[in-house]
């Protein structure tokens, strides 16, 4: 990788984040030694980058700085498209929409071979929405889980057995065939999974939930990993 390869990388990089990110922990990501980390970000300054920071506490791009929109590759700009088809296939109808807005948005900036490139992409998924009821749960479960709001389902098991819950929907993960919920039930005091295929009715609920470092949807995926 050459310098200004890297440096751009650097940048996309620090883009992406929040919070200060170490030299530590951007040399192990971009596969450089801390030194060359440290030489770079100077780089970058000098260049006119408002990166905030030092050496020790850590790296983050300066609040309320304004730098030129990053470009896609050709593969990037393919894999973003692909995603977003996708989603326009099997999520609810809300998300549909924003995707095919947000498709337009892009593609409207776009230079014309990467224009070209999508228009001529060997990779398809079928371009219509997949209407279900599961689509419909999932709309409604993925409000209750931004508005942090109690949920009552019955959930039919892969036996037949049927049973009530009360639950904190805590976000959904899509395996290729089906959407799971993921919850914290309050009758097992713990994680739950629901197949959103499998839950029969829902009721959305007056009450709200709190979450936790250990009661939160990114918690249960580092506990999947």
């Amino acid at each position: 990788m050459s310098k200004s390869e890297r440096l751009f990388e650097l940048l996309t990089l620090l883009r992406s984040k929040r919070y200060a990110v170490t030299a530590k922990a951007l040399s192990e990501e971009l596969g450089v030694s801390e030194r060359t980390i440290y030489r770079d970000v100077q780089s970058l300054l000098l260049s006119g980058v408002p990166i905030e920071g030092e050496a020790g506490v850590g790296y983050l791009i300066g609040k309320g700085s304004h730098l030129p929109p990053l470009m896609f590759t050709e593969e990037e700009m393919l894999a973003v498209e692909l995603g977003m088809r996708m989603v326009r296939a099997w999520s609810d109808k809300r998300l549909a929409s924003a995707s095919e807005s947000a498709s337009r948005k892009i593609q409207s900036i776009l230079p014309e071979h990467l224009k070209a490139q999508i228009e001529n992409c060997l990779l398809a998924v079928p371009a219509f929405h997949v209407e279900s009821e599961d689509a419909a749960r999932g709309d409604v479960l993925r409000s209750a889980a931004s508005n942090k709001v109690k949920v009552r389902i019955e959930y039919e098991t892969g036996e037949g057995v049927v049973s009530e819950r009360i639950i904190h929907p805590l976000g959904q993960v899509y395996w290729g065939k089906v959407w799971t919920l993921v919850t914290w039930c309050e009758l097992r005091d713990a994680y739950r999974n629901f197949r959103l295929d499998r839950i029969k009715t829902v009721h959305v609920l007056d009450e709200g939930f709190d979450v936790s470092p250990t009661k939160n949807f990114q918690h249960f995926m580092s506990l999947c990993c």
